[in-house]
């Protein structure tokens, strides 16, 4: 069985499966498979966002992970909704008076 490709925008899910590291299951984006790094068969480098309960990046990562081990939770970011652009108001920043 393999994996499918990892992209861009992905949003996994990181458990035992993936690699022992994660005793505490994790949910991160993908910025990108770092392919120029020399691994174990099998294993692959990606860069991500590690995120809260809500959603929210707290930390951006390198892990070492085996990709038949990752739980894709759904599709690539260039399939979900585009975000907002507008200009931050100061009632939306809580800016103190």
């Amino acid at each position: 069985m393999s994996a499918r490709p990892i992209r861009t925008g992905d949003l996994l899910r990181l458990d035992r499966a993936a690699s022992v590291q994660f005793c505490r299951p994790i949910t991160v984006r993908v910025i990108r498979e770092i392919t120029d790094r020399q691994t174990f068969d099998g294993w692959t480098w990606i860069e991500v966002y590690e995120l809260d309960g809500n959603g929210d990046a707290v930390a951006k990562r390198e892990l070492f992970v085996q990709p038949i081990g990752l739980r894709w939770l759904n599709a690539t970011v260039s399939e979900r909704p585009a975000l907002s652009r507008s200009t931050p108001t100061a009632a939306r920043l809580r800016v103190p008076a």
